[in-house]
C-alpha cells in the first residue's frame, strides 16, 4: 500500500477538528485535513515515515500546547493505518428543486461539506450549470412526480420558476413526508400557499413544516446570502442530529 490514513480517535480540550476527521497521506500528495497547523504537520511526518519503513498502524496522543506549541491547548489522539482510501461519510439526502441562480449557490456552497448527498432537479438539461460539483442530476418535465423516488428522510428545497410547480411540489412533498423542507418566496407567496395547501387537505400543522422564506433575512436577498444562510440553518440542524445520536 502507498498511503497512511490518519483518524482523529480521540480529543481533549481545545482542539482544531472532532473525532472522526482523517485524512490519506501519500509520500508526495495527502488528501483531506485535521485542522492544519503543526498538528497536521506531524501526523504527516509520521505517516510518511511509517510509509518508507513499512509499517502497518500506530497510534499517537499529541499535546498541542507542550509538545506542538499550538495555541489550542487541548491534546489528539491519532490512529495511523495504512489505506489507499478516506471512509465514505454518511450523507443525509438533500433534494434541491430547481437549478436557477439559487439553486446553483447552494450547491455550490455545499458540494464541499461532508454533511448532504446533494440531488438537483430542473425541467430540461439546459437548464443545469456547466459547473459539476458532484451532485446527482435529474430531468422531469413534471417534477412533482419524482417526489415518490425521494426518502422520506431526505431535506428538500423548493426554489424552482415556477408557483404553480413549486405548489404542485409542496403538494406531493407533504403527502410523501421529509425531514425539513424549505421553499423560497415572499411572505404574499406564502400566504397564498398556505390557503391553496389547505384547500387540498392539508392541516395547517402539516404546512407549517414548510419554512418560507429560506435563508437569513438579515444577509440580503443575493443568490449566494441565500445559500449561506440556507447552509448554514442546514449545518445547524446536522450538528442537532449528530448530537442526538451520539448523546
Amino acid at each position: 500500500m502507498t498511503a497512511v490514513r490518519v483518524t482523529v480517535s480521540r480529543t481533549a480540550g481545545s482542539v482544531p477538528r472532532e473525532a472522526g476527521t482523517a485524512m490519506l497521506v501519500r509520500q508526495e500528495t495527502i488528501e483531506g485535513t485535521i485542522g492544519g497547523g503543526a498538528l497536521e504537520w506531524e501526523a504527516m511526518r509520521i505517516a510518511r515515515e511509517m510509509l518508507a519503513q513499512g509499517q502497518t498502524a500506530l497510534e499517537r496522543t499529541l499535546p498541542l500546547g507542550p509538545g506542538l506549541r499550538q495555541c489550542c491547548g487541548g491534546s489528539v489522539t491519532l490512529a495511523f493505518t495504512r489505506a489507499e482510501d478516506l471512509p465514505a461519510p454518511e450523507r443525509t439526502p438533500l433534494w434541491i428543486w430547481g437549478a436557477g441562480h439559487v439553486g446553483r449557490a447552494i450547491v455550490a456552497t455545499l458540494a464541499p461539506l461532508p454533511h448532504h448527498a446533494l440531488t438537483l432537479v430542473d425541467t430540461a438539461a439546459d437548464r443545469f450549470p456547466e459547473a459539476d460539483h458532484g451532485e446527482t442530476r435529474l430531468i422531469a418535465v413534471a417534477p412533482e412526480r419524482l417526489v415518490p423516488h425521494a426518502p422520506r428522510d431526505a431535506h428538500h428545497l423548493i426554489l424552482t420558476y415556477s408557483h404553480e410547480i413549486d405548489l404542485r411540489l409542496c403538494h406531493a412533498l407533504l403527502s410523501h413526508g421529509f425531514a425539513s423542507c424549505g421553499l423560497i418566496g415572499s411572505a404574499t407567496k406564502w400566504a397564498r400557499f398556505r390557503s391553496r395547501l389547505a384547500a387540498l387537505g392539508h392541516s395547517n400543522a402539516q404546512i407549517l413544516r414548510i419554512a418560507c422564506p429560506i435563508g437569513d433575512p438579515m444577509l440580503g436577498k443575493h443568490p449566494q446570502a441565500i445559500a449561506v444562510g440556507v447552509a448554514a440553518a442546514l449545518l445547524r440542524s446536522a450538528d442537532r442530529d449528530h448530537g442526538d445520536r451520539t448523546g
